[in-house]
């Protein structure tokens, strides 16, 4: 692509879905105890509840749909040293009424800082493997947004007063 040619325009969501995993609590006070196993692209059909995919021995999967992964500007810098790291993340970010509830998901991130803004609340943030296809998508949208600032190292100045 020659400098002339526009930069394609890469759209701001990626459709996706989080499937998490139940198995038996070991907390007298629980039933259940619930874990993000990771997420998978494309758009699935979402009804409002989740839907069990698989049962092994006593773990039961389930597919929350209906999500999107939406990447923004001014996260970039988060993102980009998201994906340098030797293990790419995913942010799956959940309500909890309570322990026994089943989690509600609503948000997935791929920036690390607006995970942990969600972690100092009430909500319950999951970290998860990246997926191929999202990890080239979100690729691509930091080569095309992301411009690091040139760290500009300050001269020092003598506060002692000798000169």
């Amino acid at each position: 692509m020659s400098q002339s040619e526009p930069v394609p325009r890469l759209k701001p969501s990626f459709p996706i879905a989080v499937v998490f995993e139940r198995r038996p609590s070991i907390s007298p006070w629980t039933e259940y105890s619930w874990n993000a196993a990771g997420i998978t692209v494309g758009r699935h059909a979402d009804n409002g509840q989740p839907r069990l995919v698989r049962v092994e021995n006593d773990i039961a999967y389930f597919l929350f749909g209906g999500l999107d992964v939406t990447l923004h500007v001014d996260e970039c810098e988060s993102y980009y040293h998201n994906m340098m790291s030797g293990t790419p993340r995913a942010y799956v970010v959940a309500r909890l009424e309570d322990a026994n509830d089943i989690p509600d998901p609503f948000l997935v991130s791929m920036s690390f800082d607006e995970a942990h803004a969600y972690l100092e609340g009430d909500d319950a943030v999951y970290a998860v493997d990246v997926p191929p296809e999202l990890y080239r998508w979100i690729e691509a949208y930091v080569i095309a947004n992301y411009f690091p600032e040139k760290k500009i190292k300050r001269k020092l100045q003598n506060w002692s007063g000798n000169t």
